[in-house]
């Protein structure tokens, strides 16, 4: 049973960790908000369901010196991953959709898709695909479709329309057949490679269910979990919530408001991007997370089953990423690293160079967003703050580093 209250539940060493040790948790985010590194942000570690550390930093507003708090609604990008998969993964358990299933028997518009020949130099340079792209494709992002940060011909032009990125796009499905219309560039299933695949899960939900993807969100996962305030925008109400969002500069961290990201201000969402259009505060994420902890299952609401959330959570490529990416960013490194249904699994941590115990799981955001969750440890662990790029400081692994640290009991 997990508590899911708004302070540390007993002493950490009940759970397995050396309280001395987890203290520096807390010198960490401070050191990084005394040298101007990030604004700031909180860090939440949980056990056994169960409320090990919980600890803010720095400020959610750096020029009105604004310290950050725990209710703060945080731009969470690309995890909102993992929650679309999931309410795929519900419609799965229902039989309404299969893993191998074509992208093409919910979404005609993925019929007949060209693919780019290597070295094109314009997107009419194609050949038809051999390999129909799956579901399964798009969830472990082997489908051949690219994302608006791609280096490549294809990147480019989804970074030119905005393509998973759009708030105000006029809608999903309007969206996704963009996406469709433009060709791939991979052959389904021979190269991983970080793309917009979320998007269009999410589009395969609003045509199966019936519903948009925000109220299919609402009513399937965020009710029965309790998260109140995670949605694709923010209530006018609570617009003081949102923090600005900062990058990194040659001059330091500096204000961002591109378009883009201050639609969740103006209130203009109309596109409910699967891959990384969700807000939401820390203590929502880590109803999310423990709910995927605890096997499917938070307070008597199942959201999955077990055994589904088994499947979803194991490594669904045959080898690591280093094996099958492309030379294209991602929110992981490659070495040593797999990836499922929800985001990256650790299969070797010696050769990630990382302190992780095999099969753990999770994704980050773009703005330095992170979670994982550990099936061997019993262990959440949830990291926010608003700084692009998410690799601008190597806060996660030395959050791993810190954390498998201070973890010295069962």
């Amino acid at each position: 049973m997990s508590h899911l209250d708004s302070e540390p539940v007993g002493d950490p060493a009940n759970l397995g960790f050396d309280k001395v040790r987890l203290t520096r948790l807390k010198h960490w985010m401070q050191r990084y908000t005394d040298t101007g590194r990030w604004p700031g942000g909180a860090v939440l570690v949980a056990r056994h369901g169960e409320l090990a550390f919980f600890e803010c930093a720095g400020h959610a507003d750096v020029e009105a010196k604004r310290p950050w708090q725990r209710d703060l609604i945080a731009r969470i990008w690309s995890m909102t991953k993992p929650v679309t998969a999931v309410a795929l993964l519900m419609l799965y358990e229902e039989t309404r959709v299969h893993l191998d299933d074509p992208v093409e028997a919910y979404l005609p518009e993925f019929k007949d898709m060209q693919l780019l020949i290597p070295g094109a130099t314009s997107l009419d340079q194609t050949v038809p695909v051999k390999t129909k792209p799956t579901i399964h494709h798009l969830l472990t992002h082997t489908s051949g479709l690219s994302l608006f940060t791609g280096p490549r011909l294809l990147g480019e032009a989804y970074a030119r329309e905005a393509l998973g990125l759009a708030k105000g796009y006029g809608g999903l499905d309007k969206m996704v057949r963009r996406i469709a219309e433009l060709p791939l560039e991979w052959e389904p299933g021979t190269r991983w490679q970080y793309s917009v695949g979320s998007d269009v899960i999410g589009r395969i939900v609003e045509v199966v269910s019936g519903m948009t993807l925000d109220k299919y969100f609402v009513t399937r996962i965020f009710e029965p979990l309790g998260m109140t305030d995670t949605g694709f925008s923010v209530p006018e109400s609570e617009m003081s919530r949102l923090p600005p969002q900062y990058e990194v500069t040659p001059a330091g961290i500096a204000l961002n408001e591109a378009p883009e990201i201050s639609a969740w201000r103006q209130g203009k969402v109309d596109t409910f991007c699967g891959g990384g259009g969700l807000v939401g505060t820390i203590d929502d994420y880590w109803r999310f997370a423990e709910m995927l902890r605890a096997g499917g299952e938070l307070n008597g609401e199942r959201i999955l089953g077990p055994r589904t959330l088994r499947l979803a959570a194991c490594n669904h490529l045959p080898g690591d990423l280093a094996s099958l990416a492309t030379e294209v960013w991602a929110e992981t490194q490659f070495d040593g690293i797999g990836f499922g249904l929800l985001g990256s699994v650790v299969l070797d941590p010696a050769k990630a160079k990382i302190s992780a115990q095999v099969g753990d799981y999770g994704w980050g955001g773009a703005a330095g967003t992170f979670f994982w969750v550990s099936p061997v440890d019993d262990m959440v662990v949830i990291l926010f703050t608003q700084l692009l790029p998410s690799s601008a400081i190597p806060v996660r692994k030395e959050l791993r580093a810190l954390v498998h640290g201070a973890l010295t009991g069962v």
